[in-house]
């Protein structure tokens, strides 16, 4: 689905993607771990269009996205949340996720208003449809920053630290809901400090510090490499 290759992009003397490659087939869930500041949420700038690479390839389902504005990437599938949400305050749940669907998705109000309504249940929104986002508490603005990228019919979706801030039983709760949305074959990259959460549902783990990725294969084995636990973990060698 996703592949990019020899990508580069630096901040003067910040490094944010060295040389960068990684495959994301169809369907898997992939976790990205890493430090602060280490390029976790630039490279999602880099895949939606927030900035541009000095130098490589993304591609997704076989063409570059390197061409295309953020909206347009958006429509083509690139679907993605915010560390902090930010739904329309004023708008209610079910109005902020249309608002997704047609601007966001290019959908007609004929196939955006079922749409929306299938995203408000498969995000257990159902019940805050009516009530303004704005009055939301933090696990069900989670909830509305996740569906808001799925109103928009994504390809690929891209979630950066959504169980941040949660407690362990709103947590557990937003793993079942990426749970039952990795069921339908979506294929997620998924951003995240809580290395629990990303445990229980990745199919794969990256570690990414400096620009480079230190780390890539099967969660366990991912969690033992030594320079995982020396950089990420801040564990002796």
């Amino acid at each position: 689905m996703l592949t990019i290759s020899s990508l580069n992009k630096s901040f003067g003397k910040v490094v944010i993607a060295r040389d960068m490659d990684l495959s994301v087939p169809v369907g898997e869930l992939l976790g990205i771990l890493g430090p602060n500041g280490a390029g976790k949420s630039s490279l999602f700038n880099l895949i939606s269009g927030l900035i541009k690479p000095d130098s490589g390839e993304i591609q997704l389902d076989g063409s570059s996205l390197l061409s295309m504005p953020v909206a347009k990437r958006a429509r083509f599938g690139v679907g993605r949340s915010f560390q902090i949400p930010r739904p329309f305050g004023d708008m209610s749940v079910y109005e902020n996720l249309l608002a997704a669907a047609s601007y966001g998705g290019g959908m007609g109000e004929r196939e955006a208003m079922p749409h929306c309504r299938a995203i408000l249940e498969q995000t257990g929104l159902s019940d805050r449809a009516n009530q303004l986002a704005g009055s939301l508490p933090l696990l069900e603005r989670k909830r509305l920053e996740m569906a808001r990228a799925l109103a928009t019919q994504p390809k690929l979706l891209l979630l950066d630290e959504i169980a941040g801030g949660l407690t362990e039983a709103e947590c557990g709760a937003l793993i079942d809901t990426i749970s039952d949305i990795k069921k339908t074959g979506m294929t997620i990259i998924w951003i995240e400090h809580v290395v629990n959460a990303l445990l229980a549902v990745a199919d794969r783990l990256i570690v990414v510090n400096a620009g480079d990725i230190i780390a890539d294969g099967q969660p366990d084995a991912v969690m033992a490499h030594p320079e995982v636990q020396s950089v990420y973990m801040g564990m002796s060698l």
